[in-house]
């Protein structure tokens, strides 16, 4: 069956439908990893986007339950290049064809990616349609143009949690504390188990695993829930999680955020969590023009001089001009110079902007859940 991509500047491809029927929309994005098409798709950070992965082949390893970041894809549509019709991997359960299908997700294939990417990177990331069967092209474009902007959007409220839960428990039941056996030990463990109260802004769940890991009972809850909640179970560190959209929409969460930065409780944030807690302690976000998104991208550590290959998804940055004089900038992209990371100089709180979990990616930057340790039993 044909299917259509319609972007709001006008320009659209045409390819073969290889999910779902139907039309799906959102912001159009593009990912450069190699591997973990599935992480991507189950990847909450993705809520409201249409991603196009960059490598030339997806789907050849197929699907599998250990390879999920969350319980269902949160993708808005999905692009490549080519389809793989096979799934040889021992490990599948399936193909990436019934996986799309079976969760509605509406994807494209056989079109210029590399193309897609290049309009992406001079223009920016655009709003965009996916529709299969047959579509006008103009009607798309139109329709595109109709999408409300990422900016100004809290996308969070449709992937957090419902209620608060503790993760062990919640692996315990799912079977997901069977798929511990495919990462990586810890650096060391903590020699008596810590209490993290987690804010799921759309937390993967590689995130939770390390921090298991590591010897953290997490104790995970909605992104809506008062600062109180997380002060009342005695935490010995409070956690702020990845997730999509624009973190200055967030306004509920930076205000609780900023009661917990008062609480002097060991503190460390991923991804729009550092963006949450850039905002909370003063600082200003700005969105990117067309984001980070893979496993592949440089990160220098500004302490060591050392350079890590990191696993990033984001669309928006903090902006380092706006940070107070008692928060100092500990990372910087090799890319474009953005901020990485930041740590306060008298609070125990940092924060990163890329993904140290992988899930897909590299484990360079696994350390930090170390430091995050660390700072929770000094305190």
């Amino acid at each position: 069956m044909n299917a259509i991509l319609a972007l709001e500047d006008g320009t659209w491809f045409r390819g073969t439908a290889v999910g779902a029927q139907g039309e799906a929309q959102g912001e159009v994005v593009f990912n450069t990893s190699m591997t973990g098409y599935q992480e991507v798709l189950t990847d909450p950070s993705y809520a409201g986007q249409i991603v196009t992965m960059t490598a030339p082949q997806i789907g050849n390893y197929g699907v599998t339950s250990g390879d999920a970041e969350s319980q269902t894809p949160h993708v808005a549509g999905f692009v490549m290049r080519e389809a793989s019709p096979l799934a040889s991997n021992w490990r599948a359960e399936g193909t990436l064809h019934d996986y799309l299908v079976r969760h509605n997700i509406v994807a494209i294939a056989d079109l210029d990616t590399r193309a897609l990417t290049r309009v992406l990177r001079s223009a920016g990331v655009m709003r965009g349609v996916i529709a299969t069967g047959q579509a006008d092209p103009d009607r798309l474009v139109a329709k595109a143009r109709a999408i409300p902007q990422m900016e100004g959007a809290d996308l969070v409220a449709g992937v957090t949690c419902p209620s608060a839960f503790e993760w062990r428990d919640r692996a315990a039941a799912s079977g997901e504390a069977d798929h511990a056996e495919f990462g990586i030990a810890a650096g060391r463990r903590a020699a008596s188990r810590l209490r993290v109260a987690a804010y799921d802004f759309g937390v993967k769940w590689n995130i939770l695993r390390r921090l298991d890991a590591y010897g953290c009972d997490v104790h995970v809850f909605p992104a809506s829930a008062p600062a109180s909640d997380l002060l009342a179970i005695k935490p010995h560190g409070i956690f702020l999680s990845n997730g999509p959209g624009d973190p200055a929409a967030l306004t509920y969460a930076i205000k609780n955020v900023k009661e917990l930065v008062d609480a002097d409780v060991p503190m460390f944030g991923i991804c729009l969590g550092h963006q949450i807690l850039g905002l909370a302690v003063g600082g200003e976000t700005f969105k990117l023009k067309f984001g980070h998104r893979g496993s592949n991208h440089p990160v220098k550590d500004l302490s060591s001089g050392k350079v890590e290959i990191t696993s990033q998804n984001h669309g928006f940055a903090v902006d380092p001009e706006s940070l107070p004089a008692d928060v100092g900038v500990t990372h910087l992209n090799l890319y474009d110079g953005t901020v990485e990371g930041f740590r306060h100089n008298s609070k125990p709180i940092s924060s990163v902007q890329y993904h140290p979990e992988a899930s897909p990616g590299p484990h360079d930057a696994d350390y930090l859940f170390q430091q995050f340790l660390a700072s929770m039993e000094k305190s």
